[in-house]
């Protein structure tokens, strides 16, 4: 396997624009990283229903993943693609279980967000290695350069996406990229890209972190409302309802804005689906 050096901050945004993505980026020390891992697996394994809370807008409900989608290192790689005004729209955990046959097809993120327009940057932060054999992230390059793809659901139980869904194009898969990440690194790609990522066939969970950011000027356009949180910059134009954070885990006020968020969130994720969940259950983007 080819060790990749990190990317420079500096050559971000040149990189993002010409291939839909960037990746390695060291945004902190790898001991930084593994003590993050260490800290998640001992929520996880609090309470039975941790890892849900976990992987859809976890920054509303623990801490130290408020912390970590606010942490500055982070959200200078994000403003390097978005600009100096950015806003945090979600964040949860991407864990992946050892020797699980869960995959990801190849989709778009932008697709069913309900957004309306591509400022956005999907940023996925390794908590430990990350490979082919446990499930990276796959990347087409230059895939986000034509636009948004129509999708088919297929709603496939090994499918971690909610509705299944796979985007109606060929893809050539000798030409995709292996996203392979070391802990304290990212990945960075456009809400166009087409992207994948296969099972875990390793006996050792594959942990991540997935945050997106957005810049103040998109607007959600398919849903009543929408959900966001500002962390540099300024918000002039207002299209978000603001969220408050957590002060400790299981927040109540926190717990009872994420309901808010996700039932929003739904109207768009679903919309036009020939299924979708009951209640506040969130479509999550488990790559």
């Amino acid at each position: 396997m080819t060790e990749l050096s990190p990317i420079p901050l500096e050559d971000l945004h040149q990189r993002f624009e010409r291939d839909g993505y960037v990746f390695p980026y060291q945004a902190m020390p790898a001991d930084e990283a593994l003590s993050y891992r260490t800290e998640v697996e001992t929520l996880l394994a609090e309470r039975p229903d941790a890892i849900e809370y976990a992987r859809g807008h976890a920054n509303l409900v623990f801490p130290a993943i408020d912390r970590l989608s606010r942490d500055e290192r982070i959200i200078d790689a994000a403003s390097a693609i978005l600009g100096s005004d950015v806003l945090l729209w979600g964040a949860g955990l991407v864990p992946k279980p050892p020797q699980s046959d869960r995959f990801i097809s190849w989709h778009q993120d932008l697709t069913y967000w309900g957004l309306d327009g591509t400022d956005e940057v999907a940023v996925w932060m390794s908590l430990g290695e990350v490979t082919p054999e446990n499930g990276c992230m796959r990347f087409l390059p230059g895939s986000h350069c034509d636009g948004i793809k129509p999708h088919r659901d297929t709603f496939n139980a090994a499918n971690s996406l909610s509705r299944g869904q796979v985007v109606d194009a060929v893809v050539d898969e000798s030409q995709a990229v292996d996203v392979v990440l070391g802990p304290g690194q990212l990945s960075l790609h456009d809400g166009r890209l087409f992207h994948a990522s296969g099972p875990n066939k390793t006996d050792r969970w594959r942990v991540g972190l997935v945050i997106q950011y957005i810049a103040p000027s998109m607007k959600q356009v398919v849903a009543k409302e929408d959900y966001a949180q500002l962390v540099r910059g300024a918000d002039v134009h207002k299209h978000f309802k603001m969220l408050p954070r957590p002060r400790v885990n299981y927040d109540s006020a926190c717990l009872e804005a994420r309901e808010k968020v996700m039932t929003a969130r739904n109207d768009a994720y679903f919309q036009g689906a020939e299924q979708r969940p009951v209640g506040a259950s969130v479509f999550v983007n488990r790559a």
